[in-house]
């Protein structure tokens, strides 16, 4: 998981298991933040959309902007700021960079630590070349 921001600059990075849902994972990736300042929204897909992220990241002073799921009875999604989910190509070209590293791609690292440790180091070649 990744976060970016507005620029599309990587603000912090993560791994987990397989099974684990992508709503779960964001309060952990926040906490592994390395670039400071305040966040002020998250957006993210479909997958992003639940009631304990929406409260969590509340709490943080975030506000999460994800399309409504289409199972949900109460359409809590205010539909101006829905226009701000055009720019989540951002995080998509972050993981466009990434895959240029070959050993991220193709996963040679049979412990999770060091696939962390070339993700890390992958994340930094792209900040130094961002700035």
């Amino acid at each position: 998981m990744a976060i970016a921001d507005a620029r599309g600059t990587p603000i912090a990075i993560g791994i987990a298991s397989g099974p684990r849902h992508e709503a779960k994972l964001v309060e952990e990736t926040l906490s592994r933040r390395f670039v400071g300042g305040r966040l002020l929204r998250l957006i993210g897909d479909k997958a992003y959309d639940s009631n304990p992220l929406d409260a969590a990241l509340k709490r943080r002073g975030i506000d999460m902007i994800a399309p409504n799921h289409s199972t949900r009875k109460l359409q809590n999604q205010d539909k101006r700021k829905l226009r701000r989910y055009k720019r989540r190509w951002m995080i998509e070209r972050v993981f466009s960079w990434l895959m240029k590293s070959r050993r991220l791609v193709t996963r040679y690292e049979h412990k999770a630590q060091n696939f962390l440790g070339f993700l890390e180091l992958a994340t930094a070649v792209i900040l130094l070349r961002r700035f």
